[in-house]
């Protein structure tokens, strides 16, 4: 249940960016950066702080 809702929340945080770099500013492209460095890191570490979120709010896999 934790890995389907990570994933629609990245994917919810990445489309929302993106639109918000389209109509309001262009710097919202550094959240979508961001994002993608996060993935990245918890790649390598298998660490990530969103799962920490979502397991501390009773989240189970």
């Amino acid at each position: 249940m934790k890995n389907k809702v990570f994933r629609i929340l990245v994917g919810s945080f990445i489309l929302t960016s993106l639109l918000l770099a389209i109509y309001v500013n262009i710097n919202w492209l550094w959240f979508t950066a961001f994002i993608g460095v996060n993935l990245i890191q918890s790649g390598f570490t298998k660490w990530c702080l969103l799962e920490t979120i979502l397991t501390k709010l009773g989240l189970k896999d």
